[in-house]
């Protein structure tokens, strides 16, 4: 199974939730930094419709595929600040 991990970091003057290398927006606090990951985390594992998507990749390049709607990435948020 696929795994997602979102990790809170410190981040233009305040705390935001980072997944790879893309940063959420900013939060004046830790902990509601912490708590808006924990929510997308949650969000992230929930089913819905399988359907057919069109993503661009890192290099620019467009893909096609079938996803299946219950095939859902496990998802964990990892403190870095505490």
């Amino acid at each position: 199974m696929p795994s997602v991990t979102y990790r809170i970091v410190e981040h233009d003057g305040g705390y935001a939730y980072k997944l790879g290398d893309v940063f959420s927006e900013s939060f004046p606090s830790h902990d509601a930094a912490l708590k808006a990951a924990q929510r997308v985390a949650r969000e992230q594992q929930v089913g819905g419709e399988s359907a057919e998507i069109s993503y661009q990749d890192a290099s620019g390049e467009w893909h096609s595929e079938h996803v299946d709607g219950g095939d859902r990435p496990q998802a964990e948020v990892i403190d870095e600040v505490r």
